[in-house]
């Protein structure tokens, strides 16, 4: 059992990395047209405020334990450990968490921030479904307008989660650009927030963007591996030699990984989608093919992107 402790339900901006100006290193900063500055600093400025508030602290601690559902369980993976035959394997059960995933730790943080801020629209971008469904879920519970902008492709392939948004009140808003999934999702929420910037936020989902959302994601979603840290010590008696997750966008890997970072002993693993090969132009080649990925500036980030 882990003890809900005043410290261990707060995020706070946990380390001196992201620097003042929103850089990790080479990567990250804020690179938008100057509409979006002004939205951007009033972000960061209200962020702040709320989390030296302990009023919103509170607020958000209880609303991660009674309506999200928090702490989520760890879960010994005993016929899977035996069946590999190798370390043991704990499994950290987001999937348990209201809403079916992780990305509700970040939606309702953000949806609150929002309130804080007097926005009583929200605008956010899917593209599997599950950042989309947390988000009109929290604005629903919020009294809060939401607008999803999700890819036709990915509309077509994720009704489950098309209707849930729908059911939760949110508009679901085909995006029929490029190549009609997430990446272009984004960029039509980013167009609706230069236009209506006094009265909407923007709920974004994922470690990207300017900043300072990579920042606010990472500390909403590290709720994930405070709870993780303590309840693998309670059950195993120590710290994982490994911490493995699943890369999208970001936002999983980093709750997890955040708590372990300063653990020498621990490695951490991401595991992001390939595809069928470098050699078949059809795999993600980011990192292995140094002819195309090389650091350029998408989607108001400096990160690395495949160009030509």
């Amino acid at each position: 059992m882990v003890e809900q402790s005043e410290t261990t339900y707060i995020q706070t901006r946990t380390t001196n990395v992201p620097d003042e100006r929103g850089y990790y290193g080479d990567f990250g900063g804020r690179f938008v047209p100057e509409t979006l500055v002004p939205a951007l600093e009033e972000l960061e400025a209200a962020y702040e405020e709320a989390m030296a508030d302990p009023a919103f602290q509170t607020r958000l601690r209880d609303l991660q334990n009674t309506f999200t559902g928090r702490p989520t369980p760890v879960t010994y993976a005993k016929r899977l450990t035996e069946m590999l035959g190798g370390a043991k394997i704990y499994l950290k059960r987001e999937d348990l968490a209201h809403t079916g995933a992780h990305k509700i730790n970040n939606a309702l943080g953000q949806a609150l921030l929002a309130e804080r801020m007097g926005k009583r629209r929200v605008i956010a971008e899917t593209g599997a479904g599950q950042h989309g469904v947390a988000s009109a879920t929290a604005a629903a519970m919020l009294g809060l307008e939401c607008d999803v902008y999700m890819g036709s492709v990915d509309i077509e392939r994720q009704r489950p989660n098309v209707f849930r948004m729908k059911l939760m009140g949110a508009k679901v808003i085909p995006v029929e650009s490029g190549t009609k999934t997430l990446k272009d999702a984004i960029n039509e929420t980013l167009r609706d927030w230069v236009t209506n910037v006094n009265n909407t936020f923007y709920l974004l989902g994922s470690a990207l963007g300017p900043h300072p959302y990579p920042m606010i994601v990472r500390d909403f979603q590290s709720i994930i591996g405070i709870e993780a840290r303590e309840q693998i010590v309670d059950q195993a008696g120590r710290l994982p030699d490994v911490c493995i997750a699943c890369v999208g966008g970001g936002s999983n890997a980093i709750g997890l990984f955040h708590a372990f970072r300063e653990d020498q002993d621990v490695d951490l693993i991401g595991v992001e989608a390939g595809g069928y090969g470098v050699l078949s132009g059809k795999h993600a080649a980011r990192f292995s093919d140094p002819k195309m990925a090389r650091l350029g500036v998408l989607q108001g980030t400096r990160s690395y992107v495949l160009q030509d």
